[in-house]
């Protein structure tokens, strides 16, 4: 009976150790209008993976904000805009399903994601050192790579095909 236990005790802590080193890196935040911004650093050799950006009601669109740092020409951005998720009502319900985008952005940089009246924004991102380093210092690059975001219509979109009308001739 002993060892049955000793068995149960190592597969367990192989299994939490595993939970850890898996899913250590991604964080999720949910940003309600009433919040204040999310403001992420993204320090010299790391780089900021933004995976998801999502939005649920509100009028108004929200994005992703970056301002360079330690460039001479410094500026701040939008690099990404939220993916709305609720078009089966009102006006918004003969748009089409939206693509959801990925951004990779390179430190140094300050990322900010502001509040929207209204709206419920959930982000998903990842902060790493860039391994692979060794460029020439204070390029930031911010690639964006669609991704097809999954649609679930109870009901199928009608698409109106335009036709000409015919004029009479004489």
């Amino acid at each position: 009976m002993k060892t049955v236990a000793v068995r149960w005790v190592v597969a367990l802590v192989i299994l939490v150790a595993a939970s850890f080193a898996f899913a250590g890196p991604f964080k999720s935040k949910i940003i309600s209008s009433t919040s204040s911004p999310l403001m992420i650093n993204v320090p010299d050799e790391h780089f900021l993976k933004i995976t998801n950006f999502s939005q649920v009601g509100g009028t108004d669109r929200a994005v992703v904000s970056v301002m360079l740092t330690g460039d001479v020409n410094s500026g701040t951005t939008n690099v990404l805009t939220a993916t709305r998720t609720d078009l089966s009502t009102g006006a918004g319900s003969q748009n089409p399903p939206e693509i959801s985008n990925r951004v990779v952005i390179t430190g140094p940089a300050e990322v900010m994601v502001a509040p929207v009246t209204g709206a419920t924004l959930f982000i998903t991102y990842k902060k790493e050192f860039n391994e692979g380093g060794g460029g020439g210092g204070g390029s930031n690059i911010v690639f964006l790579t669609p991704t097809p975001f999954p649609f679930i219509s109870p009901t199928p979109f009608p698409f109106i095909t335009p036709t000409p009308t015919p004029t009479p001739s004489t």
